[in-house]
């Protein structure tokens, strides 16, 4: 599976994101091929090609020889359903034009029917959005993952006047996502940037692992005044198969006046929603009371459903939650044969070579139906591993 990566050190907006797909192996014919495509009169598009503080970068600028018309979400609507885009370019298209709309509709306290598209409605965010979806659909990434954004201070003029920054839009379209303060009184991510990161973008945080193929540099149209350069960078490349996440949230609460009695239906509940382990560790809580320490890890995708089931289940008033890393080995589910039939096991591929390990449940299982010891199964087990008969499970 092809990723990318938005390093979003500089920000985003759609011109930047248009010059990374270029940077990063876009065609440009394609580009220009887009903009034909969306059958806006007298609109084109002017790539070039710069150095800045050191690194090759492509700007993109959206020119029109006569004033466009401000649009609401139908005429965005109608503009897309009579090009000759792809459906699929044409849908993930609104999609994002959708998002801007509801965003701009609570800040104004509107439909979002009723929206005025100023500047992100303006022909050149038509331009920039479609061309996005043309260009990240031509170079094939199937998932895209974007850092943390920065977020500065000061004001920008708008249609509206003068808006605080980040600009209310854009906090309302980051509402759950990573972002930092930077001592710099410049708009940093545009209401269109940031609709295309909650649209296209399916997690936030590192790189993630991927065999890096391209790098692409888009020019934002800006100086920034701290001297830093404006750019966005793409890096696109093949993801690494990995049987399960390796970028984990950390999920902990100490608990107490809770029955430990309970624990065995929340640990049961927190696995079937999705938790990849679970733990509880009694502890001595100030004034030393008793207490627990209650650890959940999980895909951070998952994050919100489990927060809520601890808080629901448990006695915690408050959680706390961080991203690791983790490094996990090869593992794969076997069947072993045994004197009173097969049995489920795990074979790990080590650094020393493959071990396998039974999984308890089944052991538990054999020796009850069968009246035998558990240690007994489990010494006939590695034996029977130590042997090789083994089959993989279907």
């Amino acid at each position: 599976m092809r990723i990318g990566y938005l390093d979003c050190f500089s920000g985003i907006s759609g011109d930047m994101l248009l010059g990374a797909l270029i940077g990063a192996g876009w065609p440009e014919s394609e580009l220009h091929h887009c903009v034909e495509s969306l059958g806006l009169e007298e609109v084109r598009v002017q790539v070039s090609r710069e150095t800045i503080q050191g690194l090759g970068a492509v700007r993109v600028r959206v020119e029109s020889d006569r004033s466009q018309p401000l649009r609401h979400l139908p005429q965005i609507r109608k503009v897309l359903e009579q090009s000759t885009l792809p459906l699929r370019v044409q849908r993930r298209t609104m999609d994002v034009f959708h998002r801007l709309a509801e965003a701009e509709a609570v800040v104004h306290g509107c439909a979002a029917d009723e929206v005025h598209f100023h500047e992100v409605g303006a022909v050149d965010a038509l331009v920039d959005v479609a061309a996005a979806m043309a260009g990240l659909d031509r170079l094939g990434i199937e998932h895209l993952t974007c850092s943390p954004l920065p977020m500065p201070t000061g004001f920008v003029r708008c249609a509206h006047g003068e808006l605080p920054l980040p600009a209310p839009a854009v906090c309302e379209l980051l509402r759950g996502v990573p972002v930092y303060g930077v001592n710099l009184d410049q708009e940093l991510v545009t209401p269109t940037g940031a609709a295309l990161v909650r649209e296209l973008a399916r997690e936030f945080g590192p790189l993630p692992p991927m065999c890096l193929e391209q790098t692409g540099y888009g020019a934002g149209t800006m100086q920034r005044r701290d001297g830093r350069p404006n750019l966005l960078r793409l890096m696109a490349g093949s993801g690494f198969p990995a049987r399960e996440a390796q970028r984990v949230e950390v999920i902990e609460t100490h608990l107490d006046d809770w029955n430990g009695e309970l624990w065995p239906h929340v640990s049961q509940r927190l696995m079937d929603s999705g938790a990849l382990d679970v733990s509880l560790t009694p502890m001595l809580m100030k004034k030393g009371r008793p207490g627990y320490l209650l650890r959940v890890l999980v895909e951070p995708a998952r994050g919100p459903q489990l927060r809520q089931l601890i808080l629901t289940e448990t006695s915690a008033i408050g959680l706390r939650s961080r991203m690791e890393e983790r490094t996990t080995l090869p593992r794969r589910s076997v069947i072993l044969e045994t004197p009173w039939g097969p049995v489920q096991a795990k074979e790990i591929d080590t650094p020393s070579g493959p071990v396998i390990t039974p999984e308890y449940e089944a052991c538990r299982l054999l020796a009850t139906e069968h009246g035998i010891a558990l240690q007994t199964v489990y010494r006939t087990i590695t034996a029977a591993a130590a042997t090789g008969r083994k089959y993989d499970k279907e």
